[in-house]
């Protein structure tokens, strides 16, 4: 079997990373994975060097880098998918559904999540209670939409599991740590069970395990996800 032409530089904690991580397993697609160390200056500086904005995950296809994550996913399906399945479809109306919904949920779940995460990791003394409200009022109000849209639906766009999927696995699985779905969101509810039970999404959530202890927000993680005292 050839090698791989291809990398990808993440890490196993990073929301962003699992939903690209997702991505790759859907798709069937052989890449080298690298451990991505950006507190490690010598790696820090590599990695600007092929990204000078610094995020991860960060595609390099035969020398070229390939950033942000719904595009790494497009590429690696338009070039590389070995599966018939297919993350985004070739119907170009379905195709912008699924590139609505994978917008909605990186931008008004992810965001915010990643908001509520960031305000942990300042002193006490700077965090801001006022953006912390305004983020979970955000999450409150995609929660609500969310469960609206997925009346008699099993996944976000469409019959199949898509791009879509693979954004809200991430992002909902860290938001719930900080503002759980409400009871009266059965919809929302019922398809978290389904992301996280899916396969491809366990396996990420398997990988990420050992550094859940990391994680700011590590104190609303389910019991089945994470135990204190393994930390």
């Amino acid at each position: 079997m050839p090698m791989t032409t291809l990398t990808l530089h993440y890490h196993p904690l990073s929301s962003h990373c699992q939903k690209v991580l997702i991505a790759i397993d859907m798709l069937g697609v052989d890449v080298d994975k690298r451990l991505l160390n950006l507190a490690d200056p010598a790696e820090r500086d590599a990695h600007l060097a092929l990204w000078p904005l610094g995020k991860m995950p960060l595609l390099v296809d035969q020398g070229r880098a390939i950033p942000e994550t719904s595009i790494i996913i497009e590429h690696l399906q338009r070039h590389h998918s070995q599966r018939d399945a297919k993350l985004i479809p070739d119907d170009a109306d379905a195709a912008i559904d699924v590139r609505l919904w994978d917008r909605l949920l990186d931008q008004y779940v992810m965001t915010p999540m990643q908001a509520l995460t960031a305000d942990l990791l300042k002193p006490e003394a700077e965090r801001d209670p006022r953006s912390v409200a305004r983020a979970r009022e955000t999450l409150s109000t995609s929660y609500a939409i969310i469960d609206r849209h997925l009346q008699r639906r099993t996944w976000l766009a469409g019959d199949s599991f898509s791009m879509a999927d693979c954004t809200a696995a991430p992002a909902l699985f860290y938001a719930v740590t900080y503002l759980p779905v409400p009871p009266e969101h059965a919809q929302l509810s019922a398809y978290f069970e389904r992301l996280v039970t899916h396969p491809a999404v366990a396996a990420v959530i398997e990988n990420a395990r050992p550094y859940f202890r990391f994680y700011p927000g590590r104190a609303g993680l389910s019991r089945r996800f994470f135990d204190p005292a393994d930390s």
